[in-house]
């Protein structure tokens, strides 16, 4: 089951490192803004997009397995039907790497089946919600 309520989003905002797939060059777009906001409140950002060499002048993973430091949250801002691909490289990072406990799926993204396996998995994890929205809403 998603993480819908206020504790369970407050614990996966808790993470101090995020990689975000889709991480966009493109000021603007959302999957700019949202982690440029997060850099702004404390977080690390780690980019997550293998069209940018860097983002925020951070350099961009082409994609999580290449992804070099620690992570606690997987920010997703790439269509539903990717997810099920991104899910399993969140679950082979977590196997080989042991990190990434939390799944955040953007507003507008939504991938059922995918989730609930993440879930099954260990994973805490939400979908079609804005991490800059509930942010501001329940920590900001």
């Amino acid at each position: 089951m998603p993480v819908t309520d206020d504790a369970g989003l407050r614990e996966l905002l808790s993470a101090d490192t995020v990689a975000v797939v889709g991480c966009s060059t493109t000021p603007g777009k959302p999957a700019h803004d949202v982690p440029r906001y997060l850099r702004e409140h404390g977080y690390e950002v780690v980019p997550v997009n293998p069209y940018a060499d860097e983002v925020f002048g951070v350099p961009a993973a082409d994609g999580l397995a290449d992804v070099d430091r620690e992570v606690a949250l997987v920010n997703v801002f790439r269509p539903s039907e990717e997810v099920p691909g991104i899910v399993d490289d969140v679950l082979a990072r977590r196997e080989r790497v042991g990190d990434a406990w939390g799944l955040w799926l953007q507003l507008g993204i939504e991938a059922g089946d995918a989730l609930a396996r993440a879930e099954t998995a260990g994973l805490r994890a939400t979908q079609d919600r804005c991490l800059k929205v509930e942010h501001g809403r329940l920590i900001d």
